[in-house]
């Protein structure tokens, strides 16, 4: 990996608190980033975004952003895209470690991307199935259905990674050559989700029904949509403990008793991580005429 970026932006007000019931603050988070950008960057550069601002802090207004990168910085950039209607609209997009340091002066935590590149939007790269658990599951039922979807995307020759959400879930990632389009991709999502649903309704749903989740594990596939995000990796989460989305092998994948097993102040131990999941995230592959 290479040393991380010094990117020459300033942070202003550091000392400002960001996670109130953690005293992390506006500076921790810039270190964060700034540390992490090379591994932050290499999965999220060139795709359009969308920030979650927090300006004052998690515990006040936070809100999501994906147009207007002239108010965040001269080194964010944009990304034009045709909308439904047919009109332009400039969505924001990152190249480099200033870009990135500029969106967190400018108040951003999380980092949320398009399954597609820059240079193929209509094509995307990346299937993502978001495990959303009902409230009252364990943890537990999380990492065996990220292990079952393993297991199942394998069955059809699709070779699948997980990531911690650094929330409830874990993401089972799906990395694609740019040949299909949207519609094709999303098709694919929903009829897979469909089917393990159906196969077990008593442990899945694909609907986004909170009164249908009960008790029932949420197989996101809407993320495979035209226009809808994903949390990226390594990421930071607007939420208490400043906890952080994080690649895993399926190997250790059943060794962590949360989501949210990694925090910014594990900056260390994730470049460390890093070399042992080189690979992580790429595979060669096509989606199966299934």
């Amino acid at each position: 990996m290479p040393a991380p970026a010094e990117p020459e932006v300033r942070i202003t007000h550091p000392e400002r608190v960001v996670f109130p019931d953690d005293g992390i603050t506006k500076g921790d988070l810039a270190d964060y980033y700034r540390q992490m950008a090379p591994l932050v960057l290499a999965t999220m550069a060139g795709r359009p975004l969308s920030l979650v601002r927090c300006p004052d802090g998690i515990g006040g207004k936070c809100f999501f952003q994906k147009h207007g990168a002239g108010n965040l910085g001269k080194q964010v950039g944009s990304v034009s895209i045709r909308e439904k209607d047919g009109a332009e609209e400039d969505y924001l997009c990152l190249s480099d470690a200033r870009g990135l340091l500029e969106c967190v002066q400018m108040g951003a935590i999380e980092f949320h991307a398009w399954g597609s590149h820059a240079r193929h939007l209509e094509q995307p790269d990346r299937m993502v199935f978001d495990l959303d658990p009902d409230e009252a599951l364990d943890f537990g039922d999380v990492r065996k259905a990220a292990q079952d979807l393993k297991r199942q995307l394998a069955d059809i020759g699709l070779s699948s990674f997980a990531m911690l959400s650094g929330g409830k879930g874990v993401h089972v990632i799906v990395p694609l050559k740019p040949e299909h389009d949207w519609q094709t991709t999303s098709d694919f999502a929903r009829r897979f989700a469909l089917a393990l649903a159906t196969a077990e309704p008593d442990r899945f749903v694909a609907t986004m029904s909170k009164a249908r989740r009960k008790g029932r594990i949420f197989i996101d596939w809407l993320r495979n949509q035209r226009g809808s995000t994903a949390i990226m990796p390594y990421s930071v989460r607007a939420r208490a403990g400043a906890p952080v989305a994080a690649p895993v092998s399926w190997a250790e994948l059943d060794g962590f008793e949360s989501a949210a097993a990694f925090h910014i102040a594990d900056q260390r131990k994730l470049i460390e991580r890093a070399a042992g999941l080189a690979g992580w995230g790429l595979s060669d592959q096509s989606l199966p005429p299934v």
